[in-house]
């Protein structure tokens, strides 16, 4: 019995999934947003309330699982404890659940107007891409480097390794006609204080092993960071690397609302996410991952999250306009390209490139820990707001990096830069509520997405 035969043997019957990619391609991008939550409960009456919710949103949306933190790490033993005495989960444990108990959730949710991601964080997630096989779950997200450094002490060697096996199982359900998705983090490093440079470089090298795994369908992360004209030349830049060397057609850009410190306030969380939403519009990504104004407090509630897609969306229409091609050739992409090509002139293969571009210093993400990081890259936050290289270590940008006078980052400069967003967005202006009369009147005039979905 072959491996695929194996993992798909037992699955619930169900119509082949719509193409992850190519939905978000024709539903985002030209001033539109495909708007996603990252919702996840380990309850599946919950979880499938959340996706209905996603769905009958006025937005165009797709839904999420989220895995649960044992999953991730792969103490399925943990999971199933917490299943059999009752304790709530942090995301779905979509292992550990029967695939019936799954299909369930899924039953008249997932179709053709309406697909579901598998989120994870996982540097070993083969049971994961077993479970998600079995259920025609064909879009999923992380990467060899992404899904590594930040999460845990994996040897990036066994990372690596690890998702070279995923991708080549992964891709063998094109052989029945599914067309698997995957997303890179890589533009999501750490969450914040990764100059912007690196986080295209990563990112889109890591859609470059996909695509030498046999991906067909990729989609690119960038997460917001300090400077909004910054961001939209990396994200300008990430789109350029990907029209000149992706060898893929299927491909899109899907930006993260800020990950680090998120505001305190109300209007401060909703400006930050509108700040995602323009950034979205004006750089020509096709796809927001949202965050909600209850981030810097708790776990979001459902209405929470669908009240944040609602007014991200709101924010994107309003925003009117499409791309903005200002910052095609910007340092961030000179920085970026030359990051890019240095590890690809390592190695024709890409986990062997990944591998020793860290080895060699020629990626060096700031602040992380992991053994397998070089750490002497430092970055710090400009007067302007602009993330800058403090040290740029052994990175091969030596006349090409952005970097202000030579510093070095105390205790103090570090904390002033993790809560710098938290500051400024909490201290500035107010955005329009999400229940105003103009938002709502706009959501009107713009028509409504059906609401007959029901558990």
């Amino acid at each position: 019995m072959s491996e695929l035969t194996a993992v798909r043997e037992g699955r619930p019957a169900g119509p082949a999934p719509v193409d992850f990619g190519e939905f978000v391609r024709r539903e985002g991008g030209n001033g539109r947003l495909v708007v996603q939550p990252r919702m996840g409960f380990g309850d599946p009456g919950r979880m499938r309330t959340g996706l209905v919710a996603t769905k009958a949103a006025d937005a165009a949306t797709v839904g999420t699982l989220t895995l649960d933190s044992y999953t991730r790490v792969g103490n399925l033993e943990a999971v199933e404890t917490a299943l059999r005495d009752g304790i709530d989960l942090n995301g779905y444990p979509v292992v550990s659940h029967p695939a019936e108990t799954t299909a369930a959730v899924l039953d008249g949710v997932r179709d053709q107007t309406f697909p579901v991601q598998v989120r994870h964080g996982s540097a070993t997630p083969i049971d994961i891409f077993r479970a998600m096989m079995r259920l025609n779950l064909n879009a999923t997200e992380g990467g060899p480097v992404s899904y590594c450094l930040p999460y845990g002490r994996t040897p990036l060697a066994d990372a690596i390794r690890n998702w070279e096996d995923c991708c080549d199982l992964y891709v063998r359900m094109q052989d029945v006609g599914i067309e698997p998705h995957l997303e890179t983090f890589g533009g999501c490093m750490l969450g914040q204080l990764c100059p912007p440079s690196q986080l295209v470089a990563i990112s889109f090298l890591e859609a470059m092993f996909f695509a030498q795994r046999g991906l067909r369908s990729i989609s690119m992360s960038y997460a917001q960071q300090t400077d909004p004209v910054q961001d939209r030349e990396a994200v300008t830049a990430l789109r350029r690397l990907s029209a000149e060397m992706l060898p893929v057609a299927n491909w899109h850009v899907v930006i993260y609302a800020y990950m680090g410190v998120y505001p305190e306030t109300d209007h401060g969380a909703y400006g930050l996410l509108a700040s995602a939403a323009r950034l979205a519009v004006t750089t020509g990504a096709e796809r927001l991952i949202v965050k909600t104004a209850a981030e810097a407090r708790r776990i979001p509630t459902i209405a929470e999250n669908v009240q944040a897609l609602e007014y991200a969306s709101d924010t994107a229409l309003r925003t009117g306009r499409g791309r903005d091609d200002t910052f095609t050739d910007s340092p961030t992409y000179q920085e970026a390209r030359a990051l890019v090509e240095a590890v690809l002139n390592l190695d024709d293969d890409l986990g062997r490139a990944l591998l020793k571009a860290f080895r060699h210093g020629y990626l060096d993400v700031p602040y992380c820990v992991h053994p397998d990081n070089a750490g002497r890259a430092r970055s710090y936050i400009d007067s302007g707001g602009r993330l800058c290289w403090a040290d740029t270590g052994k990175l091969p940008i030596a006349g090409i990096a952005e970097r202000g006078p030579s510093r070095k980052i105390g205790s103090a400069d570090l904390m002033n830069d993790l809560f710098h967003v938290r500051c400024k967005f909490d201290a500035g202006p107010r955005e329009l509520d999400p229940a105003s009369p103009e938002l709502i009147r706009g959501r009107a005039a713009v028509g409504s997405r059906p609401k007959e979905y029901t558990t």
